[in-house]
């Protein structure tokens, strides 16, 4: 019992980290980038890398946690894979409206399920089915304003979908099955992250902002909250990889989704971005959904832990008569003891 509280406790803490660590960065790219005018999104995902396996770089070398060998090509394929990801959702926003990217990120969990049903025999229930289509519901409703298609774009928002759960169905599979924490996976992976983000960064961010990084001219504020962006990032990566390694790559969209109506909030109250009946209502029907899928995840991993009454009167029974046959084994030996003696 005292396993279980302890791992519900590092669960807790996770979705806590991951969720205040994101809002965050959140606002503070929003900052960067709306306010002072820093549109390289994707450059700054490799300097946030970058920093995160400095960061962990480090901690390894204060003994803070241990380093565990991986097979090298395991790695840089999860590495390359999630790298692309980035690269290929940043490009979705820029080919298309942001009502069909919020559908694009919308689909991973549906895609997800099918990917996990599909390859690794994963069983939902109707109930969880039904949690998550209302969850999906409410977000669609809170944030998708309009839906404009074009080729590139689909094409684009389809790759960042397989890349985006393939990547994540990955991060939780290699954590449990080679045994490694989400710090191992996490600085391993990193180098390969940032190394495909690095090269690519700036083609893509010139392709959509028509702008260089190079030529930006960097202002002390902007270094400042570059900065900043990268430290927050270093929690971001980190609780991103601890989350789903703790819990599910489903589990981890359905908190990205609570991000993103949490975001909407505090963009209404601490930046006045417009906000109307519908976004309201959409956020309570999402986090009715996610309130439901908590509840419905909880009742299964309990009926999971609490044995089989039958099972376990068998287990009983079998082990009284294994006892008995002991007891009748040293009362026919006892005789023959004392005979020897």
């Amino acid at each position: 019992m005292g396993e279980m509280s302890g791992f519900q406790l590092g669960v807790i803490g996770a979705l806590f980290l991951s969720v205040a660590s994101s809002v965050s960065i959140v606002i503070c790219n929003k900052a960067l980038m709306s306010n002072l005018g820093f549109p390289f999104a994707t450059t700054l995902t490799s300097w946030h890398l970058m920093v995160t396996f400095g960061t962990l770089h480090a901690a390894l070398r204060f003994n803070l946690f241990e380093n565990k060998s991986i097979d090298m090509k395991t790695v840089m394929l999860f590495g390359i894979l999630n790298g692309v990801s980035i690269g290929l959702l940043n490009l979705s926003l820029g080919f298309n409206s942001i009502g069909f990217y919020q559908m694009t990120k919308l689909a991973i969990i549906p895609f997800t399920v099918l990917l996990e049903t599909l390859f690794l025999k994963k069983q939902f229930s109707q109930k969880i089915k039904f949690s998550l289509f209302l969850l999906l519901v409410g977000v669609g409703i809170a944030s998708i304003t309009d839906l404009q298609l074009n080729l590139m774009g689909t094409i684009l928002s389809l790759l960042a979908i397989v890349t985006t759960c393939v990547g994540q169905i990955l991060t939780n599979t290699i954590q449990k099955r080679l045994n490694v924490s989400s710090t191992q996976l996490l600085y391993q992976s990193a180098p390969f992250q940032a190394a495909v983000l690095f090269v690519s960064g700036p083609l893509v961010d010139q392709l959509l902002t028509k702008q260089s990084v190079f030529a930006y001219k960097y202002s002390p504020i902007v270094l400042a909250f570059i900065i900043l962006s990268c430290l927050i990032a270093v929690s971001v990566n980190f609780s991103t990889f601890l989350v789903i390694g703790k819990t599910s790559p489903v589990t981890y969209q359905v908190l990205g989704h609570l991000k993103t109506c949490l975001i909407l909030a505090f963009g209404y109250t601490l930046l006045h971005d417009p906000f109307t009946g519908r976004n309201i209502i959409g956020i309570l029907v999402a986090i009715f959904g996610m309130g439901l899928y908590s509840y419905f995840c909880s009742q299964e991993n309990k009926k999971k832990q609490s044995p089989d009454p039958l099972s376990s009167q068998l287990k009983d029974k079998e082990e009284t008569l294994v006892i008995a046959q002991d007891k009748e084994g040293h009362e026919v030996k006892k005789p023959n003891k004392d005979s020897l003696v």
